[in-house]
């Protein structure tokens, strides 16, 4: 299949206002899925969802000019989480979704996620087909002056995330009793998140929920966890929960603070589920990045982890091709079938909650669930060309990779969002994984220089 160009592993992204993140980008966007999802004579429609990000203000009405001009209407639904968005588009039996955001990084950069129909994220081959299309002239295919679409702000939006997200928690429960700390990273969740806790009867203390256009995941959310744990520790917590720029991804902390990563939840999801006989397939979906721990864990439950390349896209397909209805990234990236299309941290977090008032024990003993072996992760930030393809660092990969034997995993990858590799060893030897990772970064960085 071709290369894309635009798309990565989670649609477009780039700092706001430079190429390929500029109003043209989302003007030619607009106009060619507006083109390729245009399919039958009903009157064709397109939900448009965004975070808290200044350059919203720029990109959005980019997008509108460019599926008005198509022939779609819009509707505008303001700052929403990502789930919502896919939630809607299939709600209101749109043709397509798209969600500005970039997710967890800084406000300096933002995005543009597409979800089809049904409400799930575009494959590539829909992808490419878009590129394709913005590269030619679309002068001769948009829509003649009496067939421009026409756009509307839905304004109950938020209202209807809330109860979509409420109805995923078990009926008859309540969160009478717990204090919870939310963190919804200054982004798209800061009014829907603490609304779902406190109508369900949680102790809410907001954080994160003040955004001004700039502060957008800065020194808080899931990525920056560190405030919320503060936060659970400061206030005497239950459990923190810590949301991304667009929520949906999810950190948790316990009571005393020590944080609960995506492998721990999506491995207590996975072991209740099949204890209430929900978990379907053979066992769940994760990345190559998810600890070797979890997989040892699922052993002994009998079920099976299948691996994926990282990106949650890639976790959803490898779940509808196996079945499963559990998957997740170690990031925080939940998804749950049986609830949306795409990762909801907020759902997976009322998941976490829903065993934690059944088991009725503190969150530091429900929801550690396996022992992680020693894993570490770095970053090599680089310009211009990936430094993996010089023969410094084949060698120094090669030589790692040998030591390691099979007693241990190394993963090395590019970003899919950013010029960064990523470096992440485990093993049952702490200093052989912290020793050979670093190593790894430096001949990277030399490579890089």
């Amino acid at each position: 299949m071709t290369q894309r160009k635009l798309f990565g592993t989670d649609g477009i992204r780039g700092t706001a206002n430079a190429d390929p993140m500029n109003a043209e980008t989302a003007l030619k966007l607009g106009q060619a899925a507006g083109l390729l999802f245009t399919r039958g004579a009903h009157r064709h429609r397109v939900v448009i969802g965004k975070d808290t990000r200044l350059s919203g203000y720029m990109l959005e009405p980019a997008l509108v000019a460019g599926f008005v001009g198509a022939g779609m209407d819009v509707i505008l639904v303001g700052p929403q989480p990502t789930p919502a968005v896919a939630m809607l588009t299939r709600s209101l039996r749109a043709d397509l979704g798209v969600m500005l955001s970039a997710s967890h990084n800084p406000y300096e950069d933002n995005g543009i996620k597409l979800f089809g129909p049904d409400g799930f994220k575009l494959s590539d081959e829909a992808e490419l087909a878009i590129e394709a299309t913005m590269a030619t002239d679309l002068s001769g295919r948009l829509a003649p002056s009496a067939q421009l679409g026409r756009a509307a702000r839905l304004e109950d939006a938020g209202g209807r995330f809330i109860e979509s997200v409420k109805a995923n928690f078990p009926r008859g429960m309540r969160l009478d009793g717990l204090k919870i700390v939310i963190d919804c990273a200054n982004g798209a969740a800061y009014r829907v998140a603490p609304a779902v806790l406190w109508e369900l009867g949680a102790d809410v203390v907001r954080i994160g929920v003040e955004p001004d256009g700039f502060n957008i995941n800065r020194d808080c959310g899931s990525t920056a966890p560190e405030l919320m744990q503060e936060e659970v520790r400061r206030h005497g917590a239950d459990l923190g929960i810590a949301l991304d720029g667009d929520a949906d991804r999810v950190i948790i902390a316990d009571e005393t603070g020590a944080l609960v990563d995506g492998d721990q939840i999506v491995a207590l999801i996975a072991r209740a589920w099949r204890d209430a006989g929900r978990l379907e397939g053979d066992g769940i979906v994760t990345t190559v990045m998810s600890n070797l721990g979890l997989e040892r864990f699922l052993a002994g439950l009998g079920l099976t982890l299948h691996r994926t390349r990282v990106g949650d896209r890639y976790v959803m397909e490898t779940m509808r091709r196996t079945g499963c209805n559990v998957g997740g990234e170690q990031s925080g990236h939940i998804l749950l079938l049986d609830h949306g299309t795409t990762g909801c941290g907020l759902t997976a977090a009322l998941q976490v909650l829903a065993v934690l008032v059944e088991k009725r024990g503190p969150a530091s003993e429900v929801l550690q669930v396996f022992q992680p072996l020693p894993q570490r992760l770095r970053n090599v930030r680089y310009e211009g060309e990936s430094p993996l393809e010089t023969q410094g660092v084949r060698a120094a990969i090669a030589a790692a990779e040998r030591e390691l034997g099979a007693a241990g995993r190394l993963v090395i990858r590019k970003s899919g969002t950013e010029p960064v590799i990523r470096v992440m060893a485990e093993a049952e030897d702490e200093s052989l994984v912290t020793s050979l990772v670093d190593s790894l970064c430096d001949e990277i960085a030399r490579a890089a220089a």
